[in-house]
C-alpha cells in the first residue's frame, strides 16, 4: 500500500485548481510510475479551523505525512496538532503560500514555487524539529492587569515553530496594512516598521528563565524563538537552531538615538559581518540588546501589550510562559 499524504490547504491563499496542478506536477517529476506515487488526501481549512481540525482529520485517515499549504498561521496550526503530545504524530511538510513564510525561510524550503516545495515534502527525509508552546494570559476589563475590576482569564495555549513575543515585532504586525501586504508581500512589513519603532515604549517587566529567580528587566521588545530569521532574510537570533532543544531570547532596550545605533551595530556588525568573518561563535550582547538562552521563560508585564505568535497577532496579553518540546516534530 502506498503512503497516504494529507494536504491541509488554505483556500484564502491559493486557488485549489492551481495547488492541485502543482502537486500533480511534483508527483510526476518525483515518482516514475503512477503506481509508486503516494495517495494524496485534501483537507481544507476554514476561518473557524485554521488547520488543527484538518490535521486531525488527516491523521484519522492514516496519513503519515501532513503537508501544510498556506501561510504562517496554517503551518503553525498543523505543527501544533502534529506535535502536541511531545512526539511526532506524523511527518510535517511545508508548501509556503503566505507573506512571511517564516518556517520555510528558516528551513530553506523553496519560496514562490509550490511544485518545488511539494517535491521537497514528498521525497525529503524527515528531520527533528522542536515545537514551542506558549501560554498567554489575557485581561478582562480595561486591559490593566492589576486593576481591581480586571480579573485575569485562564491561560490560552498556542504552539509555535518560529518565535513569539511583544514589542516592535508584534506592533509591526498590528500596524501592517492588509491591502498593502496583499500587493507587495513581506515588504509591507517594512512600511509599518517605522511606526512600530517610534511607538515602542520601554517598560519594566519580570523575566524568569528556567528555575532561576525572576529578574526585573527594562525593555520594549522581548522575542522568544526556536528559529532566528524573519522576513527579508534578516537574522535576529543567530544562535537559534530549530532542533537544539532550547529557546533563544532577544531583549531590546533601545530608548534613544544612541541606543538605537548600538542596537544596529550589534545586529549588523557584532552578530552579522563579524560573525561571518570569524566563522560563527556565540551571539554577543550589548548595552541595548541581550541574547539569552533557556528551556522555559516566564514574563509578567506591567500592562497588556500586543503579542505575536509566528507572525500572527493574537491580541494583548499581560503575561506569558514559554517552554520548548524537543523533537516534538519531524519535518521534511
Amino acid at each position: 500500500m502506498s503512503e497516504q499524504v494529507g494536504i491541509v490547504w488554505n483556500p484564502s491563499k491559493v486557488e485549489g485548481e492551481k495547488l492541485r496542478d502543482a502537486c500533480e506536477r511534483a508527483l510526476a517529476s518525483a515518482f516514475g510510475s503512477p503506481e509508486d506515487r503516494p495517495e494524496c488526501l485534501w483537507f481544507e481549512t476554514t476561518e473557524e479551523d485554521p488547520g488543527q481540525g484538518a490535521a486531525s482529520a488527516a491523521l484519522d485517515a492514516g496519513c503519515s505525512l501532513v503537508i501544510a499549504a498556506g501561510g504562517d498561521g496554517t503551518v503553525r496550526a498543523v505543527a501544533e496538532r502534529l506535535g502536541e503530545s511531545g512526539s511526532p504524530a506524523a511527518e510535517l511538510g511545508v508548501v509556503p503560500l503566505g507573506t512571511g513564510n517564516l518556517l520555510a525561510r528558516n528551513l530553506g524550503v523553496p519560496l514562490g514555487n509550490p511544485r518545488a516545495a511539494f517535491v521537497r515534502a514528498l521525497t525529503g527525509t524527515g528531520s527533528p524539529l522542536d515545537l514551542g508552546e506558549v501560554r498567554v494570559t489575557r485581561v478582562a476589563g480595561d486591559g490593566a492587569p492589576h486593576s481591581d475590576d480586571a480579573a485575569a482569564a485562564e491561560p490560552e495555549r498556542h504552539g509555535f515553530v518560529v518565535m513569539v513575543g511583544f514589542g516592535i515585532d508584534a506592533q509591526m504586525i498590528v500596524e501592517t496594512d492588509d491591502e498593502l501586504k496583499a500587493k507587495t508581500g513581506w515588504l509591507a512589513y517594512v512600511e509599518s516598521l517605522g511606526r512600530a519603532t517610534t511607538g515602542a515604549e520601554v517598560v519594566e517587566l519580570s523575566l524568569q528563565l528556567d528555575d532561576e529567580q525572576p529578574l526585573v528587566e527594562s525593555a520594549h521588545t522581548v522575542l522568544v524563538a526556536n528559529c532566528g530569521s524573519i522576513q527579508g532574510g534578516i537574522t535576529l537570533l543567530p544562535d537559534a537552531v530549530p532542533d537544539d532543544g532550547e529557546l533563544d531570547l532577544l531583549v531590546l532596550r533601545a530608548d534613544n538615538a544612541g541606543a538605537w545605533l548600538d542596537t544596529m551595530k550589534n545586529m549588523v556588525w557584532d552578530n552579522g559581518l563579524k560573525r561571518l568573518i570569524r566563522g560563527g561563535g556565540t551571539a554577543e550582547s550589548s548595552g541595548s540588546t541581550a541574547h539569552l538562552r533557556a528551556r522555559t521563560v516566564r514574563v509578567e508585564l506591567p500592562q497588556a501589550l500586543a503579542f505575536e505568535v509566528d507572525g500572527d497577532d493574537v491580541g494583548e496579553v499581560s503575561s506569558f510562559e514559554v517552554r520548548i518540546l524537543p523533537a516534538a516534530l519531524r519535518v521534511r
